[in-house]
């Protein structure tokens, strides 16, 4: 028998299955995929780090989460700073003055407030009823034409007048020369990958990889006191009330016989015309200097059931449905759900980290 029977071995499954092993609990990890670190495994190219399922950068502003993934890895300096291009245009990420001045050919902040004022005003609108609207009323046509539409549009399948406001509640306008795309005090990425700094969470916790819980629960159940499960809540009740959507990413990753393909770790493509949203160069999150390098091409798609699902699509229908799954879900003595599946909710890395201590909290463990 294990105390803890763990549904995952993703960065909420391992940072709860760590710190219940530091409380004396007895804990089995188990994942349907053939690897452990769920999203962010990171895997060997050419000597180059790459993320398999997209690009993650850690950043948060939250010292304890911090201290806590600094046990297991050590850091390196990375700042994200994507860049965005636009026909043969290339602008700085996110907007900021660097932006505005190549817009516009201004070089302070007044001049770029007065600009964007100028353009909002232009466009006479008060109560946004979708999320073009949202965005004129909010940054004017320039930054939105040129740096919002497009992709926005290649990312959620949907002309943009088709989509709900709330999706860009805000777009955050600096009038400084700052490319840092996080406001975060920490960022940085491990620099020996983040499938090592999961392993390391593990050490010493019994893992097994292409186990599907769903597919063989009786048996699962039977071996464990709690059940921690960080797989999709409507999957796990079968889909009986209903399927939640999600958007998903297919990815293109190739090897180039180039040291340096386009001098930066994430480009992004703004034009609706260009069927990717951004090329991921993963030799520059660490400051390569391999004689070849390695990109992603990142596709957004329509996610279908069997797929792997992204990002949740938090719509009105959608969080009505979760919500009847969640209350099925409080209902159950022995198993508590996590993670962003569990949850049905984007969740950044420290913020994962974060709900698994309060999982840590809800099972009444100590935090060490």
């Amino acid at each position: 028998m294990y105390d803890y029977l763990i549904v995952g071995a993703g960065l909420f499954g391992a940072t709860f299955a760590e710190q219940a092993k530091k409380n004396g609990k007895s804990c089995l990890v188990i994942d349907r995929r053939d690897h452990i670190a769920g999203n962010i495994h990171t895997e060997l190219v050419e000597d180059i780090w790459v993320h398999r399922y997209g690009a993650h950068i850690f950043h948060t502003s939250d010292r304890e989460v911090w201290d806590y993934v600094n046990r297991f890895t050590e850091f390196n300096q990375y700042i994200n700073s994507p860049v965005a291009v636009y026909k043969d245009e290339l602008y700085n990420l996110p907007f900021n003055m660097n932006t505005f001045s190549k817009l516009w050919g201004i070089k302070t902040p007044k001049e770029a407030q007065e600009e964007i004022a100028r353009q909002v005003a232009k466009e006479c609108i008060s109560n946004p009823k979708n999320l073009e609207e949202q965005a004129l009323s909010m940054v004017g046509r320039d930054v939105y034409e040129k740096l919002v539409k497009g992709y926005t549009e290649k990312q959620w399948g949907r002309d943009c007048k088709d989509l709900p406001s709330f999706i860009i509640k805000r777009l955050p306008l600096r009038f400084r020369y700052d490319n840092n795309y996080f406001n975060d005090r920490f960022q940085g990425i491990p620099m020996d990958g983040y499938t090592n700094m999961i392993s390391s969470m593990l050490e010493g916790i019994e893992v097994r990889l292409g186990v599907d819980y769903l597919e063989h629960r009786e048996e699962l159940d039977a071996l464990c006191e709690h059940v921690i499960y960080t797989g999709a809540i409507d999957e796990f009740y079968g889909y009986s009330l209903g399927v939640l959507e999600y958007r998903m990413v297919r990815f293109e990753t190739e090897v180039l016989d180039e040291e340096n393909y386009q001098g930066n770790a994430v480009v992004n493509y703004t034009e609706r015309e260009v069927p990717y949203t951004r090329i991921i160069e993963h030799k520059h999150f660490a400051f390569g200097t391999q004689p070849k390098t390695v990109i992603s091409r990142e596709y957004p798609a329509e996610w279908t059931r069997g797929k792997e699902p992204y990002y949740p699509i938090n719509n009105d229908v959608n969080m009505n449905l979760y919500q009847k799954y969640k209350e099925l879900s409080e209902k159950e003595e022995k198993v508590i759900f996590g993670g962003r599946l569990g949850e049905y909710k984007y969740y950044d890395m420290d913020k994962v980290i974060r709900s698994a201590f309060c999982c840590l909290d809800r099972c009444n463990l100590e935090r060490k």
